[in-house]
């Protein structure tokens, strides 16, 4: 026998703060990103692909993971 609950009427209205939730969704964006464009040989090209289907992420992600990556060695052997 199938038994269902009751609905029950007695939940309140919620107002949200929108300035709140727009503030909050900047923090959350993260950093402006600025659109580039590099030559890769087609090996090399291939090879992050394969990459990064391997980890389970888009190879535009893992290029700017290994870039953001070799800045940051970079950065740390000056």
């Amino acid at each position: 026998m199938k038994t269902y609950s009751k609905r029950l009427k007695t939940y309140e209205k919620i107002t949200f703060d929108t300035k709140e939730i727009l503030a909050g969704m900047s923090r959350l964006k993260g950093a402006r990103r600025k659109p580039t464009s590099i030559a890769l040989e087609e090996g090399l090209l291939h090879d992050l692909k394969r990459l990064a289907s391997k980890r389970g992420i888009p190879y535009q992600i893992l290029m700017r993971l290994l870039i953001a990556d070799g800045v940051k060695r970079l950065k740390q052997a000056a």
